[in-house]
């Protein structure tokens, strides 16, 4: 793939997602996103970080969600390049993008963890640099008869010492060009807007204009990565989904039959069965065993004989059962998120005919190629923003 006249730069930010209310109020706009819509984003992006709701001190993750996004975001990336060739303009512009070439899979990781991502231009030092935003650190307001986000509130949030504060930057068409308006807040909370202070109260802000018109331009100055799947959460919306949105259910599954088989291992190993009489005691009175794992005690009462005093107890592991049934739900998992049979489950006892080999790998194919063009679809917008 082929990238033109892009320039990029990362920035290292971090956010957490405020409420729709909190925006709604803050800048007197509706955020065009349902309930399901905001729930889904939350979980998947709970689940990419291992804090599904569904772990806990008994069920343990296998990060299939963080682990299903990189495979995507590995193939979507790894034949793709950037050629910018032929004046000094071009040098130059291919001169940044080498810089944060390196980062790219991982914020199209990112993306496709979450549904999409967006692409936002901004000036800094002279130079035009781009954002890539993640799904949950920004709110569309409008879109158009085409699905393309015409109104859009960024979120920027920065940690100074105890507080927390938050800049909402709110993009808008109006008859004269793109207005940008800029508004930050103080909380003691990373997920609470709290009061409207300065711009100037964080470093980073200080020589941001709260309010800018941008003319001669006819669309909004950025351009929305979306995921290709069909969003099956509300067919209503333009916004994406997750790569692993058809699979959440699975995944949950998985990370159960996973937990079974380390409890089948933890709780079928080896164990002796011993007499009280055959320890000493500490001071206590607690019998002290050579090995807690290996010795269980016994308190029988009275005399007992040798072959009384110990009791080996070696369990018959079910553990193959486990791992097919685990087998079978990561095979499901792959249908569902578009990869191939293999790509996380087991094909080494299976036999498969060519026909079906094949289908397997056109389906990822598949999905990595429509990523791809959906990818490209978002980079040529910015490219025209930026022509």
């Amino acid at each position: 793939m082929m990238f033109q006249k892009i320039l990029t730069w990362i920035r290292e930010v971090w956010s957490k997602m405020i409420t729709q209310s909190s925006v709604k109020s803050a800048l007197n706009v509706d955020v065009a996103i349902s309930a399901p819509m905001t729930e889904a984003l939350k979980l998947w992006s709970a689940m990419y970080v291992n804090q599904a709701p569904w772990l806990d001190d008994n069920v343990k993750s296998l990060n299939l969600p963080a682990a299903i996004a990189s495979e995507v975001a590995r193939a979507v990336t790894i034949e793709m390049d950037v050629e910018i060739s032929g004046s000094a303009r071009a040098d130059y512009l291919y001169e940044q993008i080498d810089r944060v070439y390196p980062k790219l899979r991982q914020y199209i990781e990112y993306a496709v963890a979450k549904g999409g991502m967006m692409l936002k231009p901004y000036v800094q030092n002279g130079r035009i640099i781009v954002d890539f935003v993640q799904a949950d650190q920004f709110y569309p307001v409008s879109f158009d008869a085409s699905g393309h986000i015409t109104a859009c509130v960024f979120s920027d949030a920065r940690q100074v010492g105890k507080n927390f504060f938050t800049r909402l930057e709110y993009h808008t068409m109006t008859p004269q060009g793109c207005q940008i308006k800029n508004m930050a807040y103080i909380s003691d909370s990373p997920s609470l807007l709290g009061r409207q202070v300065n711009l100037t109260s964080v470093a980073e802000w200080a020589n941001i204009e709260p309010e800018a018109m941008i003319t001669k331009v006819d669309r909004p100055l950025f351009a929305y990565f979306r995921y290709p799947s069909a969003n099956n959460i509300d067919p209503t919306s333009p916004l994406g989904v997750s790569c692993y949105a058809r699979a959440c259910d699975l995944i949950k599954d998985a990370d159960l039959q996973w937990s079974n088989l380390l409890w089948e291992f933890e709780s079928g190993g080896r164990a002796l069965y011993v007499d009280t009489l055959a320890f000493g005691k500490g001071s206590d009175g607690k019998p002290l065993l050579p090995n807690k794992r290996l010795y269980r005690t016994l308190n029988q009462g009275g005399q007992v004989s040798d072959e009384e005093m110990f009791h080996e107890w070696t369990p018959t592991l079910r553990e193959q059962n486990i791992i097919n049934g685990l087998d079978a739900i990561l095979k499901q998992i792959e249908f569902n998120t578009g990869l191939a049979r293999g790509t996380f489950s087991s094909v080494e006892n299976e036999d498969r005919t060519a026909t079906e080999m094949k289908i397997g790998k056109q389906r990822t194919y598949a999905t990595i190629t429509d990523t791809q063009k959906a990818l490209e679809e978002a980079l040529n917008r910015l490219d025209h923003e930026l022509g």
